[in-house]
């Protein structure tokens, strides 16, 4: 059944250098990734129907730290630093990179990975890393192509068929859909997605035999 949570009342709750500042690693987290171009924030302030949620800015790179939004309890938005902007100086790309990386690797509640890229781009080196981490994680993956409005409707379906069956070789869990937050394309699409995720039974995991210890 396609129904989405109302995304309207999410509320800004923290912005952590790094994972230890976070809230209690419990309930479900998505988290947005992508290069420091792709519209994480105007994406974020769509999808909550809110114009300044997640800051917006004209210049590439300025999401710094991890910024936690919260849905309803137990649901949260992860807006991660944004990657792959060459005129960050190399010290401040470096800590933006791992405290991305500690989240990614670390972080228990996540349950999915909303990885943006614009259409008229997509797939660059640094958004394949992240596509193959993730399915070899096992975490599933939702490709948004933003900025859609960029391109003719003939362009947009073009390059929408072409992604699909790029992320073919990843294997994994990955679906990709087109997205304007200037048009609103593709809203109804992410909400349902997101919704599903942030609202699916949390499942606990099984200890492995490596879990147990002879003490």
């Amino acid at each position: 059944m396609n129904t989405s949570l109302n995304f309207q009342p999410t509320k800004f709750v923290i912005s952590a250098a790094d994972i230890r500042q976070l809230p209690a690693d419990e309930g479900v987290e998505i988290a947005f990734a992508g290069r420091s171009n792709a519209g994480k924030s105007s994406a974020l302030n769509t999808i909550t129907r809110q114009k300044a949620l997640a800051r917006t800015s004209k210049t590439p790179g300025r999401t710094q730290l991890i910024n936690v939004f919260e849905v309803a309890p137990g649901m949260r938005l992860i807006d991660l630093p944004g990657y792959g902007y060459a005129k960050v100086p190399i010290a401040v790309k470096e800590k933006w990179q791992l405290a991305l990386s500690d989240y990614l690797q670390h972080r228990k509640a996540l349950r999915g990975i909303v990885v943006m890229m614009d259409i008229r781009h997509p797939f660059r080196d640094v958004d394949q890393d992240l596509l193959e981490w993730a399915t070899t994680s096992g975490i599933r993956v939702l490709v948004l192509l933003t900025k859609a409005d960029k391109l003719k409707p003939g362009q947009r379906k073009s390059t929408l068929l072409q992604a699909r069956e790029a992320v073919l070789v990843f294997g994994g869990d990955i679906q990709v859909e087109m997205f304007s937050s200037l048009t609103k394309l593709g809203l109804p699409n992410v909400e349902v997605i997101l919704s599903a995720w942030l609202t699916e039974p949390v499942v606990p995991s099984e200890p492995s035999v490596d879990d147990h210890s002879d003490s």
